[in-house]
């Protein structure tokens, strides 16, 4: 592709999308980081696109932004039973000395307190699971640095995935703000997308935890198939309307 090609793409999925990551970008057009970088500084100074650390964003304001509608401490306090239920299931998958990796999301946040007396390793770019583990006596907390999203208590960018190719884990447990019937696991943050995708690829094992709401829940950008993970932890049978699986693809279903 040529550079002038790749820069209109850019700018279209910036402006269809709202931002988009170094990473992300870097992936998708298949060149380097630092020459991502250049095309962004390069749209910048010709006010295509907005210069942020670790991508660029809409200069028209975006439709989509990365500013979360609610707080993870709201988000967190809605459906506290639901969560809480698929919680004390997923961490019956994890074993003492397991390495295992938790994602942002707030019913992963919720197997915290029922981890305190484990004794593991957690990979994680969640400041609310490090600040509910940080006392466990026997947790390792390895943090994945990067940008700081305040609203959300997460990190995310460049240095997050730099430093996620670092690790392998045992087990990773995976948040989601919807399921299309298809299977299609979905996110509605694009920064978050490429971390959630290299959670899948530094993990032996991975669950998606996800309660009856997430079906389909909301999002618009794509994760991964459901086929990626090793099982899908919910808290109640999902309608047979809900979930339709490409032929020939089987999903483990894990209820409390």
């Amino acid at each position: 592709m040529l550079s002038e090609e790749r820069h209109e793409s850019i700018v279209a999925l910036v402006r269809r999308y709202g931002s988009a990551t170094v990473g992300r970008l870097s992936a998708d057009f298949a060149v380097s980081e630092a020459t991502i970088r250049r095309d962004l500084d390069l749209l910048s100074t010709s006010g295509a696109v907005r210069r942020v650390r670790g991508g660029a964003c809409d200069v028209r304001g975006s439709i989509r932004p990365e500013a979360d509608v609610r707080a993870f401490a709201d988000v967190a306090a809605s459906a506290s039973s639901a969560k809480r239920q698929i919680a004390e299931r997923a961490v019956g998958c994890i074993a003492d000395g397991d390495v295992i990796a938790l994602d942002i999301g707030t019913t992963v946040a919720a197997m915290c307190p029922l981890l305190a007396d484990r004794s593991l390793t957690v990979v994680t770019a969640s400041l609310a699971v490090v600040k509910s583990l940080a006392d466990a006596p026997n947790i390792d907390i390895v943090v994945l640095g990067g940008l700081l999203r305040p609203n959300y208590q997460s990190l995310v960018g460049t240095l997050t995935e730099s430093a996620l190719r670092q690790v392998r884990v045992d087990a990773a447990f995976l948040g989601t703000s919807g399921i299309r019937p298809d299977g299609t696991v979905l996110d509605s943050t694009p920064s978050e997308v490429p971390v959630k995708r290299g959670l899948l690829e530094v993990s032996t094992t991975c669950f998606l935890l996800a309660d009856h709401e997430k079906f389909p829940g909301s999002g618009f950008l794509e994760v991964a198939s459901l086929g990626r993970f090793t099982a899908l932890i919910t808290d109640r049978p999902s309608h047979p309307d809900a979930l339709t699986l490409p032929e020939g693809e089987d999903l483990e279903v894990l209820l409390p």
